[in-house]
């Protein structure tokens, strides 16, 4: 028996979103979470107030992701963007390569300079970046006993 295919709809974020998806984060961005000092609440919160673009991922109305962008320098146009999701958003490739292009398209016209850090063993993450278009440098930065590596993305 085949399952169905699950609607995943983009909303704007709320702070009623975070404990759903802070319950249920993924293990790899809950090591993140930890490694950059905050639990996954406190990261959710974090990105929801300091985001100039904040939406959450909704699967079969529920949420399982939110994401966002930073604003960290208006002048020089950069930008911070983030996603911190559960298993569940990430069972749904295709609209992520759907959805995202879009989500990335809206946050290069804010700060024409996007880029963070991810977890070198957050190999889906990584996966994801690299297909929509970002670049990765060539050295790591570890805190807290974890290594990351930085993603870049400028519109062209």
């Amino acid at each position: 028996m085949l399952d169905r295919m699950s609607e995943v709809t983009l909303v704007p974020a709320r702070a009623t979103h975070i404990g759903p998806i802070a319950h249920r984060l993924r293990e790899h961005d809950r090591i993140e979470c930890a490694a950059l000092g905050h639990t996954p609440k406190q990261a959710l919160r974090a990105g929801l107030t300091a985001s100039s673009l904040c939406l959450t991922a909704l699967v079969d109305g529920r949420p399982e992701a939110m994401f966002g962008l930073v604003v960290t320098n208006a002048l020089y146009g950069e930008g911070r963007p983030w996603l911190l999701g559960t298993d569940i958003v990430y069972r749904q490739p295709r609209a992520l390569l759907h959805h995202g292009p879009r989500a990335i398209g809206a946050m290069l016209d804010s700060t024409p300079r996007l880029s963070n850090l991810v977890a070198c063993r957050n190999a889906r993450a990584i996966r994801f970046l690299a297909r929509m278009g970002f670049a990765f440098g060539k050295e790591t930065v570890v805190h807290n006993q974890v290594e990351f590596i930085a993603f870049t993305l400028e519109r062209r």
